[in-house]
């Protein structure tokens, strides 16, 4: 009733699911359809778009780099000898190699861990961030996966990943409670055990 409909925002789920909503709000990045809005305060909400990432139109900012880096960890199962995961084909896992996936795989790559990370904000050309980097840890260290090795290779540089400092900024902010921060360090830790 009161929305200003030339505001541009991006929405959909409106349960915390999707990601889309994610901006701004009182100076912390979060999904507005999770915020709670305190009626009783007289105080004006502030709202503003992911910081440090290109404006497209008020709320609304461009993801195609967040997402190009996403892409670049290949987020998907791989074999050891290059195949292709046959169709229709069980990977089996134990349950204790799928327990080692909670906190990775409920990422639902919304973007408010990197963005309030300074590290991206600097270095978001290079510097993969704290979302891509829990992301490649969930698939290097999915038993299921054939590729480790090269996934560990793929990551090892000053800027892609030693660019974190450990601020954890990303995992005070995730809306979903996971901590990409934790996920960072022992991805270092495989990366430096590795070479």
């Amino acid at each position: 009733d009161e929305q200003d409909n030339s505001l541009s925002f991006r929405r959909s789920c409106r349960e915390g699911i999707c990601g889309s909503c994610a901006m701004n709000i009182d100076g912390v990045n979060t999904l507005a359809c999770l915020c709670k809005v305190d009626k009783s305060s007289e105080a004006p909400l502030k709202i503003a778009p992911l910081p440090h990432m290109f404006v497209v139109r008020d709320l609304v900012v461009d993801m195609a780099n967040f997402y190009a880096q996403y892409k670049s960890i290949e987020p998907y199962l791989q074999t050891a000898d290059g195949s292709e995961v046959l169709k229709g084909t069980e990977y089996h896992q134990s349950k204790e190699d799928r327990a080692k996936l909670d906190g990775l795989y409920e990422c639902i790559l919304c973007a408010c861990c990197s963005t309030s990370c300074p590290s991206y904000w600097w270095n978001s050309d290079q510097y993969l961030g704290p979302a891509v980097l829990m992301q490649a840890y969930r698939w290097i260290i999915d038993s299921r996966d054939g590729k480790t090795e090269e996934r560990l290779d793929k990551v090892n540089d000053a800027m892609k990943l030693f660019r974190c400092h450990t601020i954890m900024n990303c995992s005070k902010v995730c809306p979903k409670s996971l901590n990409p921060a934790h996920a960072i360090a022992k991805v270092k830790a495989m990366v430096t055990a590795a070479h």
